[in-house]
């Protein structure tokens, strides 16, 4: 049974500044209310918003450490160093790594990249991999989506004579490593004004850098936005200011002309190559790349990127492609496993938290189980397996609760970790699994708010159908690309039934296709896609009312468009008599 959702209209904004933003734009009212609550209120500022331009991106030497970062890359290539391009092996770290060594590779024959392994190195910089760049003749590093938590292993590189430059976009601690460049705008003395860039998005910064400084033509850099889209989409970075821009452009790039790489990723997830969005790269494109790390190695996700060659792009896509298959069956498998312990009770916790453990799962997929288990029973969660020795897995919260500062508050029993607020990464001996569990879970129960553990959907505004005209459909398509900080409107629309078309569709019959029919409005349907929303068919088949909240989007099917409602939500209704 699906955990029931609160759902929270947000505020109406101040009605004359809407009306007065509607009538100046020509656009209805409840468009101007969804510019208003996201900090558009005047004509100017609207036009901003829906004009995004590459000339309002900030100067990158605003960022602490550019200029050491960018002489010290000229000062490898006057000289011929070899240069060494490191990052994770996840969408961000790949595309990062993709994005940095494509331009370097321009303008340098000496240069080389390097994906740590998942399963024997592990999360970010290595002592393993900087032995390979010692003795492989690299004199400097440049890490990205990492490094930033790397001291001891800045300092192992500075004494074999390799130099490093990191660029991270996650937390420093209070000391940062002794790095040649520590370019990080979430650093305390980073005064660049937008600190929401992906590991990807610094990278980008840094190109941008060296562009400008060595005469390099902006307009011979923007090929590279297709990657930085990918890793602003897959990382859930915030897509608004800068990033907005960014993924903009990056969107333009992946549909008019994307790089051979994800071209063939393209085709091989059925999608439309000129209607891409920020949704088919966070469901379709991004789970792709990061399958080739979680289930062999993310080398393979750069070597794509990076093809310039179709035939040799579309082989890897393909091979790539297998192994998300593979990674969805073990996926699948692990995640009835783990949802059958919480419910026989043989999971370490379940109490304020989620924390299920088996030494035999695949370490590559425990972060996408512990969302799943989220999902289910809307608790922070841990998912634990063996590997190396060590136990080893990943967290996930829920909206509002800190969970990698839960972890942070036992990290006298880790071996180490990392991650953000809502999702983290860690590693620890056997013998303080005991322990840490109880640690855990009693820092959560006393910290985590009883309102927390109930999902919630935030509703924009109320809608009708009669509404939603091709007018109002083509301006809110203005509002992508979508994401946090400017998630894709959600609208709320009462009394509606559907026309008796409806069925259930699926693999496993599990979603709901429908035609929807408002009450006041009985002659016009609208198309609607509900998904894991089975359990209420048997009710609307019977002809009984639906409240449903949902976005709006465009489906494609053979080349044609139509508009279609993707319910969120629906709640059943007594009928009124």
């Amino acid at each position: 049974m699906a955990i029931e959702k609160k759902w929270i209209i947000k505020n109406a904004a101040d009605h004359e500044i809407v009306s007065r933003l509607a009538s100046e734009l020509g656009i209805d009212p409840v468009l101007a209310e969804l510019l208003v609550q996201r900090g558009v209120s005047t004509f100017q500022e609207a036009r901003g918003f829906f004009r995004p331009d590459l000339s309002n991106l900030h100067d990158p030497f605003l960022m602490k450490d550019m200029d050491k970062a960018v002489e010290r890359i000229r000062k490898a290539i006057l000289s011929q160093e070899k240069i060494l391009v490191y990052g994770d092996y996840d969408v961000d770290g790949t595309t990062a790594v993709s994005l940095v060594y494509s331009f370097l590779n321009r303008i340098s024959a000496n240069v080389d990249f390097y994906i740590p392994d998942r399963y024997d190195e592990g999360y970010g910089v290595s002592f393993k991999g900087i032995d390979w760049a010692s003795s492989n003749g690299f004199s400097l590093i440049i890490t990205l989506d990492c490094g930033i938590k790397a001291n001891d292993k800045v300092e192992y590189a500075a004494s074999k004579g390799v130099d490093v430059i990191i660029c991270d976009h996650h937390l420093p601690e209070n000391d940062l490593p002794a790095a040649i460049a520590v370019l990080d705008p979430k650093r305390n003395d980073c005064e660049y004004p937008f600190d929401d860039l992906s590991g990807c998005g610094v990278g980008f910064k840094l190109v941008q850098a060296y562009a400008s400084r060595y005469g390099i033509p902006f307009e011979s850099i923007t090929c590279l936005l297709d990657l930085l889209v990918v890793s602003i989409a897959s990382d859930l970075v915030s897509v608004v200011g800068e990033n907005r821009i960014l993924a903009h452009f990056g969107l333009k790039q992946l549909n008019e002309n994307p790089r051979k790489g994800l071209l063939a990723m393209i085709k091989l997830s059925g999608l439309d190559p000129s209607h891409i969005i920020i949704d088919d790269i966070v469901f379709k494109i991004g789970p792709r790349i990061n399958a080739a790390g979680r289930m062999e190695s993310g080398r393979m996700a750069v070597e794509l990127l990076t093809a310039d060659d179709e035939s040799k792009a579309d082989r890897i896509a393909s091979e790539i492609n297998e192994y998300n298959n593979e990674r969805k069956s073990i996926d699948r498998e692990i995640t009835q496993e783990a949802l059958e312990m919480v419910r026989s009770g043989s999971c370490l916790s379940f109490d304020s938290a989620t924390i299920v453990y088996n030494p035999n799962w695949h370490k590559g997929v425990v972060g996408i189980v512990a969302s799943r288990l989220v999902e289910a029973f809307y608790k922070p969660t841990i998912v634990l397996t063996m590997s190396n020795g060590f136990i080893t897995g990943s967290a996930r919260s829920v909206q509002g609760f800190d969970l990698y500062d839960a972890i942070e508050k036992c990290s006298d029993l880790l071996e180490n970790f990392g991650g953000h607020l809502y999702a983290a990464g860690l590693t620890l001996k056997e013998e303080n699994l005991p322990e840490f569990c109880r640690r855990i879970e009693k820092f959560i129960s006393a910290s985590i708010k009883p309102q927390m553990l109930t999902p919630i959907i935030n509703i924009d505004t109320k809608l009708d159908f009669s509404q939603i005209t091709p007018k109002f459909f083509r301006i809110l398509k203005q509002f992508q690309p979508f994401g946090p900080g400017n998630n894709a409107p959600v609208f709320l629309t009462e009394n509606v039934y559907d026309n008796g078309n409806g069925r259930k569709v699926g693999a496993d019959a599990g979603h709901l296709k429908l035609e929807l029919i408002q009450e006041s409005q009985p002659y016009r349907h609208i198309s609607a896609i509900a998904f894991n929303k089975s359990e209420h068919f048997d009710y609307i088949k019977a002809g009984n009312p639906v409240d449903v909240c949902y976005s709006i989007v465009e489906n494609y099917y053979r080349g044609i468009a139509n508009i279609q409602l993707r319910i969120k939500d629906m709640k059943e209704r007594e009928e009124i008599i």
